[in-house]
């Protein structure tokens, strides 16, 4: 009786053994991934920061793509439903660690990637996306280089050429000033990169640069508005991330710095706003898509950032519809159409089919011209911040060509 409870106890140890080695095989990422509808999955890469310098911007520029999935979770391709997930990677605004979030997303199985929020994380993930075959869409990586001699990497923004000479035109011929400051943060590429563009067009209009960069790390403004104030110029010009923004913005009523502050599309957001309410800076922003340009993309997504504190707090605290929000929602569908046209989810299916694709957006039409890939636009949206409301004042447009 005995050997045989023995042979009883060994036998059903041997079978935990067994079930506990045949565990795994349940939970393995094929069957993981297998959504309750059943159908097959599509993955899209969003590669933005979430934390660093460009943290806040990177949060609302995912918005936008969270948004619109929730709009259309499914894609139809080739006569087939597929449930489209997003695969989010934070790559913390830095350059050294561009690559490292770029591989996650490789390695995931993503069939097209959008992002990032930032030029200088796009230019240097670019390598890494390229070898693997797999596309990226810039949705707000203005800087040229982001497209520029590569055949994977596109976007559906304008470029800083363009932005560059827009605001150089608003300050020399609008505010009428002669002598303009520049500030960029060293080494980089965004920042040092308008600032360029806009150079080259405030003086070749007959006006004065006086340029001047700040360390990363730096978050005392205090000689640099200093040098400003000294150096005669009558506007200034800082295209910089929100982080060092909110800086400046304190540190300039402060210091009275007594001039027009102008930048880029960094600045269109409403922690920009709430630095600026109350104090006597008055700031101007070039951007992609002003808030009421459609209305039921507006209300939508208001309803929908307000019914989860999470996404609340990652539009900076309130409703605010901010640019990089509108244009990560059309680079959603963007990507949805591209891989509608290549009729596959296969990368280098879609990659092809890129180049063909159109979208009437939100922000606007989106084609690409077909040497870089870029989008063709030629309208910005000018922004001043009203200090006494704590939202933009929408000014008229510019288009040039």
């Amino acid at each position: 009786m005995k050997k045989k409870i023995v042979a009883i106890v060994l036998a059903l140890v041997l079978v935990a053994s067994f079930a506990a080695c045949a565990a795994p095989a349940a939970t393995t990422p094929a069957a993981a991934e297998k959504p309750a509808s059943g159908n097959p999955v599509v993955k899209i890469g969003v590669y933005e920061p979430a934390s660093g310098d460009n943290g806040a911007g990177g949060k609302q520029e995912t918005l936008g793509v969270e948004y619109a999935n929730s709009v259309s979770p499914t894609v139809e391709i080739n006569g087939k439903t597929y449930d489209v997930q997003l695969v989010k990677v934070d790559n913390e605004s830095s350059n050294d660690k561009a690559a490292s979030a770029a591989s996650t997303l490789v390695s995931a199985g993503v069939s097209v990637v959008l992002g990032s929020y930032g030029s200088g994380v796009s230019i240097a993930a670019s390598p890494t996306f390229e070898a693997a075959g797999i596309p990226a869409i810039g949705i707000t990586c203005t800087n040229p280089q982001v497209t520029e001699g590569n055949k994977h990497y596109f976007r559906i923004c304008f470029l800083d050429p363009f932005q560059g000479t827009v605001l150089a035109n608003y300050a020399f011929s609008t505010l009428g000033v002669k002598t303009a400051y520049c500030l960029s943060k060293l080494g980089d590429d965004y920042s040092g990169g308008l600032v360029n563009y806009f150079v080259k067009a405030f003086e070749a209009l007959g006006g004065t640069c006086v340029q001047d960069t700040f360390p990363d790390g730096n978050s005392d403004f205090t000689s640099y508005i200093n040098n400003a104030k000294n150096s005669g110029a009558q506007v200034f010009f800082s295209p910089v991330s929100t982080e060092a923004a909110q800086l400046i913005i304190d540190q300039a009523e402060s210091q009275s710095l007594g001039m027009p502050i102008l930048a880029g599309d960094t600045w269109d957001s409403n922690v920009i706003l709430q630095a600026a309410k109350g104090k006597s800076v008055s700031v101007t922003v070039t951007t992609f898509y002003p808030e009421g340009a459609n209305a039921e993309f507006d209300a939508g997504f208001k309803a929908w950032v307000k019914a989860d504190a999470t996404q609340l707090a990652n539009n900076g605290g309130d409703d605010t519809v901010a640019a990089v929000t509108a244009m990560g929602y059309d680079a959603y569908f963007f990507a949805l159409e591209a891989m509608k046209k290549a009729g596959s989810i296969d990368p280098a299916a879609v990659m092809a089919a890129i180049w063909g694709t159109t979208y009437e957006g939100v922000s606007g039409p989106i084609a690409l011209d077909q040497v870089n890939g870029d989008a063709i636009r030629n309208t910005a949206y000018v922004k001043h911040a009203n200090n006494e409301t704590g939202a933009w004042d929408a000014l008229p447009p510019v288009t040039i060509g």
